[in-house]
Parts: structure tokens; C-alpha cells; sequence
């Protein structure tokens, strides 16, 4: 595994999300109210739209586009439930939020 250093824990506060580029992938990140700091896939698995410019409740992230939404806990399809957003690994070493993308790749949706 090959994790990478993104941002601190500072730069991100419960309930919130920040998209970061690593390794040419769009890697959203969010901290879900009450859970563990998760990655997942930057870009929705509908029509390519980032993820990062939608809303996110603090439980739920939402795609400005169409309106889907993906659960940020597990990145499980909310609406439609048919579909789901790849998920990274996560590290926190000290202050440090660190992300692995290799070998996982975005997931498609139906359109």
C-alpha cells in the first residue's frame, strides 16, 4: 500500500468534505458526523460530475447534478440504490490524513 499525506486533520472538520487529486484520481474525502474520516471515488459514478461541488448533511453526500445520493459512512447508494462509490483506504498518523488509491478504481453507474 502506498499512502499518501493530503491534508491534516485541521483542514477538515466533522461535517465536512474537501476533494483532493491523487495520482490522477479525484479522491473525495469526507468526516461524517459522529464517524471515521472515509475516502471514496471524487467524481459520481452517474455522469462524471465532482462530487465535491454537490452538498454533504454531515451523513449524506449529494451530487449538485442529478441529485443522487451516496451514504458517506459506507459510500453505499442511497438514491438509486443501485449503485456506489469506491471507497480508498484511510490512515491517520498524527496530524496527518493519508489516502491509498492504488488498485481501486471508480465505479459506473447505469445512466
Amino acid at each position: 500500500m502506498t499512502f499518501k499525506k493530503i491534508c491534516t486533520l485541521d483542514d477538515l472538520w466533522e461535517g465536512e468534505m474537501a476533494s483532493f487529486e491523487i495520482d490522477g484520481q479525484e479522491v473525495l474525502v469526507v468526516a461524517p458526523e459522529g464517524g471515521e474520516i472515509r475516502a471514496f471515488q471524487g467524481m459520481c459514478p452517474h455522469q462524471d460530475i465532482p462530487l465535491v461541488e454537490g452538498k454533504f448533511d454531515g451523513k449524506t453526500v449529494v451530487c449538485r447534478a442529478h441529485l443522487w445520493q451516496f451514504d458517506a459512512c459506507s459510500g453505499k447508494g442511497i438514491n438509486p440504490s443501485d449503485c456506489a462509490l469506491a471507497q480508498y483506504p484511510v490512515k491517520i498518523e498524527g496530524d496527518h490524513i493519508l489516502v491509498d488509491t492504488e488498485g481501486v478504481m471508480p465505479l459506473f453507474a447505469h445512466t
